[in-house]
């Protein structure tokens, strides 16, 4: 699977803070289509992050929708739809970096359960576990960013599914690993870069 450009990195971003916006004050869902790399079926996050805390993530990990359209239902979402936050209101979008990790298809993990530490590598993988009906998932960039080893990114992971925190150790919980290729605002409506997350933690 071909990654993206800078160029169609930016582009997603800038979709991703127009859904929203248009949203907030129109109560309209922007009708965008794009050619190339828009039109495949890509899992896609939207992050929104206010003064560096966490405003708003939601998305889908499995390539379900084509990637324009799964960037603009994710961005509404994470907007006013994440159960964790109140609703964005328009004006605070001059204080919110929107953020847009375009996801990899997530692979289960084969390993023995006592050897699913190994095979996750903090900085390349994101996190899926799923058991009877429960299931939790975190990005790439949440372990760098918190400063996890392989074993607490696993158990943090359990506990976004509402499982026990061990429960990464249990042979009938499935564990999935991803990849994601993440832009973002380096400001509120700012240029937009590319996070290499791998660096990040070195």
């Amino acid at each position: 699977m071909r990654l993206l450009s800078l160029e169609e990195g930016e582009k997603a971003v800038r979709l991703a803070r127009k859904a929203i916006e248009t949203y907030l004050s129109e109560k309209k869902v922007v009708d965008a289509k794009f050619d190339g790399v828009f039109a495949e079926k890509r899992g896609v996050f939207t992050t929104l992050n206010k003064h560096g805390e966490l405003r708003g993530c939601i998305g889908f990990p499995y390539p379900v929708k084509r990637l324009d359209e799964a960037i603009v239902d994710s961005a509404i979402s994470a907007a006013t739809q994440d159960p964790r936050f109140l609703p964005v209101k328009l004006e605070e979008m001059d204080e919110i970096d929107v953020e847009v990790t375009v996801l990899t298809p997530p692979e289960k993990l084969e390993s023995p359960p006592e050897q699913r530490a190994e095979a996750v590598e903090i900085g390349k993988h994101g996190l899926i576990v799923v058991y009877r009906g429960y299931s939790g998932l975190l990005l790439p960039q949440v372990a760098v960013d918190h400063g996890m080893d392989e074993e607490e990114f696993l158990t943090h992971t359990c506990l976004k599914a509402g499982l026990p925190p061990d429960c990464w150790l249990m042979e009938s919980v499935e564990v999935y690993t991803f990849e994601g290729q993440i832009f973002r605002e380096s400001e509120p409506r700012g240029r937009v870069v590319e996070v290499n997350i791998r660096s990040c933690r070195a």
